[in-house]
């Protein structure tokens, strides 16, 4: 589903690289996580793969289902069934929760060619999946994340996605700042959308979560690259021992 090809990237503004040629295959269907040491390039990678600003790309390619990722605009990428949550979800004053995420469904199913949905239809959808991840109805009345605590903006990301319903969820270091309750409720929410058509790419530091979300594959970044991969073993090895054996032995 997801193909990395030797992937390099530097800012646009500097001439130091921080990814130094990655190559990872995410199947449909799969669950791969990515842990690594601050500044190896894990979210540096969601970020471009996303289509954010200020990130160059000088060598090898990233695919969606075949489609060039990076050639086209982030809201073609989202249209393609791209989704980025995000580490620290911004505040949006002046703009309902509710009219968000309308929205966003519609202007995706728009770019697809598929009928946009009513807005009978639509409150029905989001009332349900709300009240499958623990959200107060009155934090949809509420502008996007204003206000809302750690734990709620992760949900609110979360039920983004459970709207959108994209087939490659990147989700960027999610668990930061999260309790234990709330890590629980977003990796249920996760564990909720998992299916044959829909693949993961979860970016973390700690084992915990991926205690909840149980990866398929997990990969070790270190210097821009992907220096180890393995099972769910591997994280529990980073978890008891940390990065130094590891990095000792690929870099």
């Amino acid at each position: 589903m997801l193909e990395i090809k030797n992937l390099h990237v530097k800012l646009e503004e500097e001439d130091k690289p921080i990814l130094k040629g990655v190559n990872l295959t995410v199947e449909a269907g799969k669950v791969h996580a990515i842990m690594g040491p601050n500044g190896s390039g894990k979210s540096t990678l969601s970020y471009v793969l996303a289509g954010r600003d200020g990130y160059a790309v000088t060598e090898g390619s990233a695919t969606l289902d075949g489609l060039d990722l990076l050639e086209i605009e982030p809201e073609e990428r989202a249209a393609a069934g791209l989704f980025l949550a995000f580490q620290y979800p911004v505040e949006i004053p002046g703009v309902g929760n509710m009219t968000f995420l309308r929205t966003a469904v519609n202007a995706q199913r728009k770019a697809r060619g598929e009928e946009e949905m009513s807005a009978g239809d639509f409150l029905k959808v989001v009332r349900e999946k709300a009240k499958r991840l623990k959200i107060d109805a009155e934090m949809l009345k509420r502008p996007v994340n204003v206000g809302f605590s750690g734990g709620e903006k992760k949900r609110n990301e979360i039920l983004q996605m459970a709207m959108l319903e994209p087939k490659m969820c990147i989700l960027d270091e999610t668990d930061s700042g999260l309790d234990v309750d709330a890590m629980k409720l977003v990796s249920d929410g996760v564990n909720a959308l998992r299916d044959e058509g829909r693949a993961f790419l979860v970016i973390t530091h700690y084992q915990r979560l991926l205690d909840h979300i149980a990866p398929d594959v997990v990969h070790i970044m270190a210097d821009g690259r992907i220096v180890k991969t393995g099972g769910p073993d591997l994280a529990l090895e980073v978890e008891k021992n940390g990065y130094a054996d590891i990095l000792a032995e690929a870099l």
